[in-house]
């Protein structure tokens, strides 16, 4: 795509583009050590909601990867602002880790299973017969359904385990209520992130390893995308979508002389290419 703008902000995905089992991707700590190098604002998003900004900037640290906590952006943050935007002061019933309900907190929010104003789903190790039996009560009791997000499954060493929406759809076939989801792919999660760091759609750029997540997420808010094929989506699934990134890379490590190329003032004389 030519007679774009330069791109100013990057936000990228984490789980597939800059880690992949809790080992480093070669190439993720140039990329985000060249982001910051060059001064560009950027966040690091995720769709897990279990951990805080703090125990991510710890794990991906020991995994050799540097990453300011104010740069990483969750779900559980996300659905938190949402919620605070909609209801301030509100209160909701938590199925969810210290991601989710430190967020919550951090808004102002009650976390209460009486009368609460919303039931808010989120990604745990440990879901509870007990406890989903209590949301899918106060949900038919008139409270309002929140899911962090729709990921049916997550990764693990052993494989696949039941995520976010797996719950939520055990819960909405209970009670035949939806949840809003507010992660990724659904487009507010980037446009919270633009707003986080005043960035613009037009001079930003979303990287993924995600075709039904990260790029279509990224496409419905404006940003150009680059998905990479060191995650979830192979090269031979690309052409299956309706839709298509901006481009396609190997790896993190085909992205970093990107930075340079497509900054402000680069080839000012040449059409900006991504």
């Amino acid at each position: 795509m030519t007679n774009r703008k330069p791109v100013e902000c990057w936000l990228t995905d984490m789980d597939g583009v800059l880690v992949h089992e809790e080992q480093a991707i070669p190439g993720a700590g140039d990329f985000l050590a060249r982001l910051q190098e060059t001064g560009r604002r950027f966040l690091v998003l995720t769709n897990n909601s279990i951990y805080t900004p703090r125990d991510l900037r710890a794990r991906l640290l020991a995994s050799g990867i540097d990453v300011p906590e104010e740069s990483i952006w969750t779900s559980a943050l996300a659905t938190a602002q949402f919620l605070d935007d909609q209801r301030a002061g509100g209160s909701a019933y938590v199925l969810g880790e210290a991601g989710l309900t430190t967020a919550l907190h951090d808004v102002g929010y009650v976390l209460s299973s009486r009368k609460p104003d919303y039931v808010v789903l989120g990604e745990t190790r440990t879901y509870s017969f007990e406890a989903i039996t209590r949301a899918i009560r106060l949900i038919e009791a008139g409270a309002r359904f929140i899911a962090t997000n729709p990921d049916a499954t997550g990764p693990s060493t052993e494989g696949s385990l039941p995520a976010t929406g797996s719950i939520a759809a055990l819960i909405t076939k209970a009670t035949g209520v939806e949840p809003y989801y507010v992660g990724k792919p659904n487009p507010l999660m980037m446009r919270s992130a633009l707003n986080r760091i005043d960035a613009h759609s037009e001079t930003t750029v979303m990287v993924g390893d995600r075709m039904d997540t990260d790029i279509v997420s990224g496409l419905e808010a404006g940003l150009r995308t680059i998905l990479v094929l060191s995650g979830s989506t192979r090269k031979g699934a690309v052409d299956r979508f309706p839709f298509v990134p901006t481009r396609v890379c190997e790896s993190i490590a085909d992205v970093v002389p990107l930075v340079d190329e497509l900054a402000p003032g680069a080839d000012s004389d040449e059409p900006v290419e991504v």
